[in-house]
């Protein structure tokens, strides 16, 4: 190979470096700004994002007791 090659197969390989990271770059905009609208709407919903691991805890434990109350409501056959 020689050296123009060898500097044409570089120059690909930065431009395609450069296109990968324009578009990582642009994907974590993107998703910082969901991590933002989705933080926004935690918060307009009362619930503090650091206690959320908590409250979803707290909300499948609501749901199992209403599913074994619903279960007990039945008639058993």
């Amino acid at each position: 190979m020689n050296y123009e090659d060898n500097l044409n197969n570089l120059k690909k390989q930065l431009d395609r470096a450069k296109d990968l990271k324009y578009k990582a770059d642009a994907r974590l905009e993107s998703l910082k700004s969901q991590k933002e609208e989705l933080l926004k709407e935690i918060k307009s919903q009362g619930i503090n994002p650091e206690d959320l691991g908590t409250q979803i805890e707290k909300l499948e434990g609501e749901i199992k007791d209403l599913f074994e109350k619903a279960n007990n409501m039945l008639p058993k056959v």
